[in-house]
C-alpha cells in the first residue's frame, strides 16, 4: 500500500467531519494543546508562519488569534485546503497543495513551521525535517504537536483502550469511514515505538531541540531551532 495515497484518501473521505470528530473525541483538550503549542513558540507580530498539513486550519486560527497575519497553509488532502479555504477568506493565495518532504517554497522565507498532529503521516520524516530547515530562516524554529503514548501504565492502558475500541467505533459511526479511525490508534502506536522526533530533528540539522508533554503524558510539543 502506497501510505501517501492512502493518508490522502482518508483525510479527503473524513474532511467533512474532521473538526466535529477531533473536538468531540478529545472532549475539547485539542484546543488547550494547541495553545500550550504556541505558547511554546517564539511568534511577533513579524512572524510568517508555515503549517504543515494544515488540516481545516485550527492551528492557523489559534496563530490569528495571537496576531500572526502572514500564515501559508499546506496539506495534501485537496478537501481539507478548501475547507481552509472557507475558515479563512485570506488564505486563498496562501495555501498549496503538497507533500511535506517536497515543499515548493525557496529556501529560508520562513520565521516559523508549525505541524499539529500530520508528522505521523509522512512517508519519510527524515526528508521532510531536512525540507523544514531548508525553508526556514537563520533561528527560526519548527513546532511539532504530536500524540504519543503515556508512560504511566495505568494511563497507557486506558488510553489505547479508547484509542483502539471507543474512538474507532465512534469516529466510523460518524464519518461513515471504517479505515480512518482505525488508522488513527494504529499510526500512534506504531509512531511512538519507532519514531524519536528530538533525535529526528537534530539529525536534520536543528541546533536546539525541547521537547514537552502534557495531560499526563498524551501529547508531546517538540521546538527545533535553526
Amino acid at each position: 500500500m502506497d501510505k501517501k495515497k492512502e493518508v490522502k484518501r482518508i483525510f479527503d473521505s473524513i474532511a467533512g467531519r474532521y473538526d466535529f470528530l477531533n473536538h468531540f473525541l478529545s472532549v475539547g483538550v485539542d484546543y488547550y494543546w494547541r495553545k500550550k503549542a504556541f505558547d511554546l513558540t517564539n511568534l511577533s507580530e513579524n512572524t510568517v508562519l508555515l503549517d504543515i498539513a494544515c488540516g481545516t486550519g485550527d492551528l492557523a486560527n489559534e496563530a490569528y488569534r495571537r496576531g500572526i497575519r502572514n500564515i501559508f497553509g499546506a496539506d495534501y488532502s485537496i478537501n481539507m485546503l478548501k475547507l481552509f479555504s472557507k475558515k479563512f477568506i485570506w488564505s486563498n493565495n496562501k495555501k498549496v497543495q503538497c507533500i511535506a518532504e517536497e515543499l515548493p517554497y525557496n529556501s529560508d522565507v520562513f520565521t516559523n513551521i508549525s505541524v499539529a498532529f500530520g508528522v505521523r503521516n509522512f512517508h519519510n520524516i527524515s526528508k521532510a525535517f531536512k525540507e523544514f530547515r531548508r525553508v526556514l530562516k537563520e533561528n527560526g524554529e519548527v513546532t511539532i504537536l504530536e500524540f504519543c503514548l503515556p508512560k504511566n501504565i495505568v494511563i497507557r492502558s486506558l488510553y489505547l483502550f479508547y484509542f483502539k475500541k471507543v474512538l474507532p467505533f465512534v469516529g466510523n459511526l460518524i464519518s461513515g469511514d471504517s479505515s480512518a479511525y482505525t488508522y488513527l490508534p494504529e499510526s500512534v502506536e506504531d509512531f511512538d515505538k519507532k519514531v524519536n522526533l528530538v533525535k529526528e530533528l537534530k539529525e536534520a540539522g536543528f541546533a536546539e531541540v525541547h521537547r514537552t508533554y502534557f495531560t499526563f503524558g498524551l501529547v508531546q510539543v517538540v521546538v527545533g531551532i535553526k
